[in-house]
């Protein structure tokens, strides 16, 4: 029996169309911190597309939300 797929942030950045290597990753979270209020799922850095999938995602507490939660965490200032 197959259990569900085990993705990465990689795996998030290709499905939501972006460069996928760990360091278009690092530079992407880098040029786009979000405000300590803002929430990922409805920043304006995302595209019509790309909004909706991680918003419905999100709802459905799907396969990808620990990743979009990973994302979420290291998008946020820490100070």
């Amino acid at each position: 029996m197959l259990g569900e797929p085990n993705y990465t942030i990689n795996d998030l950045f290709a499905q939501l169309g972006l460069e996928s290597s760990d360091e278009a990753i690092d530079k992407f979270i880098e040029n786009n911190k979000l405000a300590k209020d803002e929430e990922l799922i409805e920043s304006k850095i995302w595209d019509e597309k790309q909004r909706m999938f991680l918003q419905e995602e999100w709802k459905k507490d799907a396969v990808w939300v620990e990743i979009i939660d990973e994302l979420n965490v290291r998008m946020h200032p820490t100070a």
